[in-house]
């Protein structure tokens, strides 16, 4: 990845998308790899998020290394762009971790590699589960053409419960806490 994500490519763009830059609360652990937003993980994509006005935004551009078929990203690429910006835009709103339950996707055209594109989550409200947590995002090319969709379903848990499957210390622990209060105090809440 590149262009406004740091990514695999080691290549930064010199701008990013017209909102607010976000700082993921991850970002607060010295050792934080998340495959997908990290910029300490050198293998991952290194999405960077703004704020937008239906929710936030990352921009990417994918490299050889993530083809499928000569020229194409490889689709399961495409969905971990797509549930990694949904589920950063539900932990920033729920001020606290969330684990994805549910993700469709759907594939509208094939993204071709090296090439500028943008994704972009929104809430989705669903009364009928009042535990659990809708989004919604769309990859769109630079045109604004939607390329894929998705939805999904994000299941939010204290701090206790997530580090039942979280590597962290206590002080971690507290340093995360108090980053995604910070966060919420920032957005608008779910």
């Amino acid at each position: 990845m590149s262009a406004q994500s740091a990514g695999a490519t080691g290549q930064q763009s010199s701008t990013g998308p017209a909102g607010e830059p976000i700082d993921v609360p991850w970002a607060s652990l010295e050792d934080y790899r998340c495959f997908g937003c990290s910029p300490h993980n050198p293998y991952g994509l290194q999405l960077r998020f703004w704020t937008h006005p239906d929710g936030v935004e990352t921009a990417f551009r994918a490299d050889r290394r993530f083809e499928s078929y000569p020229g194409v990203v490889h689709g399961g690429l495409v969905s971990t762009v797509l549930d990694e910006t949904m589920g950063n835009l539900l932990v920033l709103r729920a001020d606290r971790p969330a684990f994805t339950v549910a993700l469709r996707v759907r594939y509208l055209s094939p993204l071709s590699v090296e090439t500028e594109y943008r994704c972009v989550a929104r809430l989705r409200h669903n009364q009928q589960e009042p535990d659990l947590v809708h989004a919604a995002a769309d990859v769109l090319d630079l045109d604004g053409a939607p390329m894929a969709s998705a939805t999904g379903v994000d299941q939010p848990v204290s701090m206790e419960r997530a580090r039942r499957h979280l590597v962290v210390s206590d002080d971690e622990a507290q340093m995360l806490t108090d980053s995604l209060a910070a966060s919420a105090r920032r957005s608008e809440p779910i």
